[in-house]
């Protein structure tokens, strides 16, 4: 009789969880190359200036485990949603951009979520980082 074994770390010898939920949560980051200038800050201020970054987006989304895939969504899928309108960001002057007169890393993230959330239902927070310290989580 082949009876599955309970593992120390919480999985049967089969692969299958022993306790716990099969909720998770997937993480997808995405880069892009835009310039911008922050027009609402005080004079003087060093972001007023035209200058750009290498931008950083990561999209999370969470949600149950397909039982019959194994998984809660495709990577490729997550990729594909947010395609367009990485290419509508990508070496783009932001404040051109229709809703990002005023790009601040704030905007910017609700920007992508509410571009986003209609076709990609399983997000639950989408993060902007302007550089390798400084970034901004919006959830919805």
């Amino acid at each position: 009789m082949n009876t599955p074994n309970p593992h120390p770390n919480g999985v049967q010898s089969s692969g299958e969880p022993t306790n716990g939920s099969n909720r998770v949560r997937l993480v997808r980051e995405f880069g892009f190359e835009a310039a911008h200038r922050l027009p609402n800050v005080p004079d003087g201020h060093k972001c007023a200036r035209l200058h750009g970054h290498s931008f950083r987006v990561e999209l999370v989304c969470e949600g149950e485990i397909d039982a019959a895939s194994g998984w809660l969504l495709d990577f490729a899928d997550v990729k594909k949603a947010f395609e367009p309108l990485r290419e509508r960001l990508d070496h783009r002057y932001l404040n051109d951009i229709d809703g990002l007169a005023n790009p601040t890393a704030e905007n910017l993230a609700r920007w992508i979520w509410c571009r986003l959330k209609p076709s990609l239902p399983q997000l639950t927070q989408v993060a902007v980082a302007e550089t390798c310290t400084s970034r901004c989580e919006y959830r919805g």
